[in-house]
C-alpha cells in the first residue's frame, strides 16, 4: 500500500510535457471555445433557409394549348427543318452577336437537320481558324437564336467567296441569234451530182433468184389454187340466153293460170248447153307438162 502511494505521488510530481504543433493549436482552440461560452457568445441562432417547393407536372394537370404544342414539337423534332431555315436566315444576327465583323467574312451555307450540322464558309484562312476556336460559342448562339437545340456541330468549309454571285437572267433577246442555214434542195445540187444520179438510175436492177426458189414458189401457188377450188367449188354455168330461175317460175305460174281459166270457161259453156262436163282436174298439170 505504501509503495502504491509513493508511485502515485511521484508520477503527479513529474512536469507535464511541452505541447507543440497541432497539439498546441488544439489546446488554443479549446480554450477559446471555453472562454466564448463563459461570455455568452456561444448561443448563436442559426438562420434557417426558406424551403422552395418545385412543382413538377406529370401530364395530368391542366396545361395551356401552346405549351402542349411546343412540348410535342420538341419531342417529335417537328421544328428541326424550320429551325434550319431560321438559322440560315438569322446568321447575320448570330454572327454579329459573336463578333461585329464575323457576318461580313463568314457565310452560313447549309444546315443538315438530320445530324444537326451547320456548314460555314469563311473568306480567309484567318477567319477559318477563328471559327474553329469559337465552335462552342457558335453552337450556343445559334440555339439561343432559334430557341431549340437543333445545332450540334459546326463544319468549317474550305475558304471561298462569302456571297454567291447573282445569276444574270438570260433571255432569248439577249442571246445572239444563230445564223439560219440555207435550205438545200436537189435542184441546187451541182451538175456532177445530177449526172451520177442519172447513171445510177439507168442501171437495171436485176433480181438474181435461183431456180429452186422459183419452183418452190410455183408449187406453193398451185397448192393454194387447189385448196381454194376445194373450199369454194364453182356453180354450174348458166347460158346468157337462158332465163333466170325466178323468171322461169313466174312464166310457169302464168301458163298454169291460163290453162285453169280456159278449163273454167269450157265448163261454164257446157253447163249452159246442158251437156256433161268432163273431169278436168288434171288438166293444169297435163298442160304444164306439155308446156
Amino acid at each position: 500500500m505504501t509503495e502504491t502511494l509513493n508511485t502515485t505521488t511521484s508520477s503527479s510530481e513529474q512536469p507535464a510535457p511541452e505541447l507543440s504543433g497541432v497539439d498546441l493549436a488544439r489546446v488554443a482552440l479549446h480554450q477559446a471555445r471555453e472562454a466564448a461560452k463563459t461570455r455568452g457568445e456561444g448561443c448563436i441562432r442559426k438562420t434557417k433557409r426558406p424551403l422552395r417547393t418545385t412543382v413538377r407536372r406529370d401530364g395530368r394537370e391542366p396545361t395551356g394549348f401552346a405549351a402542349v404544342l411546343q412540348g410535342l414539337m420538341a419531342d417529335r423534332a417537328w421544328d428541326i427543318s424550320a429551325a434550319g431555315g431560321s438559322i440560315l436566315d438569322q446568321w447575320p444576327a448570330i454572327a454579329a452577336a459573336l463578333s461585329p465583323k464575323l457576318a461580313a467574312h463568314v457565310q452560313a451555307v447549309t444546315f443538315h437537320a438530320e445530324t444537326g450540322q451547320l456548314d460555314l464558309r469563311p473568306d480567309s484562312p484567318a477567319y477559318a481558324t477563328q471559327l474553329r476556336l469559337i465552335t462552342s460559342r457558335i453552337v450556343a448562339a445559334a440555339n439561343d437564336a432559334v430557341g431549340t437545340q437543333a445545332v450540334r456541330t459546326i463544319l468549317v468549309l474550305a475558304v471561298g467567296a462569302t456571297a454567291a454571285p447573282a445569276r444574270e437572267a438570260v433571255t432569248a433577246t439577249s442571246m445572239p441569234a444563230a445564223p439560219e442555214a440555207p435550205v438545200k434542195a436537189r435542184d441546187m445540187a451541182p451538175p456532177g451530182f445530177h449526172r451520177a444520179l442519172t447513171a445510177h438510175q439507168a442501171v437495171p436492177r436485176a433480181q438474181h433468184v435461183s431456180s429452186g426458189v422459183t419452183e418452190a414458189i410455183e408449187r406453193q401457188n398451185r397448192a393454194m389454187r387447189e385448196l381454194s377450188r376445194r373450199a369454194f367449188p364453182e356453180a354450174d354455168v348458166v347460158p346468157d340466153d337462158a332465163p333466170a330461175p325466178i323468171e322461169q317460175a313466174r312464166l310457169q305460174r302464168r301458163r298454169q293460170a291460163a290453162v285453169t281459166e280456159a278449163a273454167a270457161l269450157r265448163r261454164a259453156r257446157a253447163e249452159r248447153a246442158g251437156r256433161t262436163v268432163p273431169d278436168l282436174s288434171h288438166a293444169p298439170q297435163a298442160a304444164g307438162e306439155v308446156a
